[in-house]
């Protein structure tokens, strides 16, 4: 099965694809352009879902929203960003930073005192670093070496223990074998006061445990918001979901397991 992941090479992404031996591999400078291509039939598509530090990744769960698509497997990958830059530290101008490298590596990137510059992937940063006078780019090891960019400074993180969950995403629902976690996205069709008090209710009283809540705006309008549940999979999950559903607009986005990514 061809998998589509994040480029170009040097992303987080592709550096987890390549841990897992996914081949063919196939680039995509987006997320979005990961979804669209999954949503097309290309193949599965692995894409960065939420990080320890910085939280949940806005484009994923967009692309969750709107894609009628399913998560078939989670993957968990420790996270280290490092300083690289053609020219020494006190000779750099400009930081290029993904937006989700930058808040993960903020408080080092505050101590630069120097402008950053977003881009749409670490790969980009270290191209764009390298082609631009006086300029340094936060990047993953990988990045950096396949760049042929110095590393100044090594673990720039604001927590040594960052870490980043991937899903992988694919048209049709996984073959459900030892599912450990399942996703849902519920969009209520009401506004009342107590509704997600009632939502988490469904899980609460049969002891489910919720492994993570996220809200998104609708893009509707003001005020109006989707929400993403993730919850351990019991033997009464089915018997929740199924009043969850009488209680407002539920999809089911899959049941998966997690899988381990060699070191």
């Amino acid at each position: 099965m061809t998998v589509i992941t994040l480029g170009p090479e040097g992303t987080f992404s592709h550096e987890l694809a390549r841990k897992l031996a996914c081949d063919p591999l196939v680039l995509k400078p987006t997320i979005h352009g990961i979804f669209a291509a999954v949503a097309a039939g290309e193949g599965d598509g692995i894409v960065p879902i939420e990080n320890s530090e910085a939280g949940a990744v806005g484009e994923t769960m967009d692309g969750l929203s709107h894609n009628n698509l399913a998560i078939t497997a989670e993957m968990y990958m420790p996270i280290h960003h490092n300083l690289a830059a053609l020219v020494p530290a006190d000779k750099i101008r400009v930081i290029y930073a993904h937006p989700q490298t930058h808040e993960q590596c903020s408080r080092y990137i505050e101590r630069l005192a120097v402008p950053v510059i977003h881009t749409s992937s670490n790969a980009s940063s270290a191209l764009e670093a390298k082609k631009t006078p006086n300029a340094g780019a936060i990047l993953p090891e990988s990045a950096a070496a396949i760049y042929k960019i110095p590393i100044i400074e090594r673990n720039v993180e604001n927590n040594q223990e960052n870490t980043t969950r991937f899903v992988r995403i694919s048209k049709t629902p996984g073959p459900g074998c030892r599912p450990g976690k399942c996703s849902l996205l519920i969009d209520p069709d009401t506004d009342r006061a107590g509704l997600l008090y009632d939502l988490l209710g469904v899980f609460a009283r049969r002891g489910i445990n919720l492994t993570r809540i996220e809200s998104r705006p609708t893009k509707r309008g003001m005020g109006t918001y989707v929400f993403f549940l993730d919850y351990a999979v019991t033997g009464q999950t089915d018997e929740a979901l199924s009043e969850l559903m009488a209680i407002t607009t539920v999809r089911k986005l899959g049941c998966y397991p997690k899988i381990e990514v060699p070191p």
